[in-house]
């Protein structure tokens, strides 16, 4: 075989593996405050079968965003501000596509 065709087959095979398996990779970020970068936790998270990419923002009271997080969350579900303590808290899931949590 031609030595750049052996040299591309591996980087053929993962792709091909990725697309079978359906590996999708999610930003990741414990802790982020309004107006600065991820303070804690920044990195990059793969999703299972049963997770999904994650985004959830605290809000207070009067609207104002507080903290934002994303990740990956297993049995993830969408909701819309609900209450917490003095704060609204909202989550939004996602797995269609690498990094589709950074755009929720």
């Amino acid at each position: 075989m031609d030595k750049p065709l052996l040299l591309g087959l591996p980087i053929l095979l993962c792709f091909i593996r990725a697309q079978l398996v359906g590996i999708v990779q999610c930003r990741m970020c414990h802790l982020k405050f309004p107006g600065e970068k991820c303070s804690r936790g920044r990195g990059i998270c793969i999703i299972t079968r049963e997770e999904s990419c994650t985004t959830g923002r605290i809000f207070k009271r009067d609207g104002t965003p507080w903290l934002t997080f994303m990740g990956c969350l297993k049995s993830c579900a969408n909701v819309d501000r609900i209450k917490w303590s003095v704060y609204m808290v909202e989550f939004r899931c996602c797995r269609g596509y690498d990094f589709c949590n950074e755009l929720l």
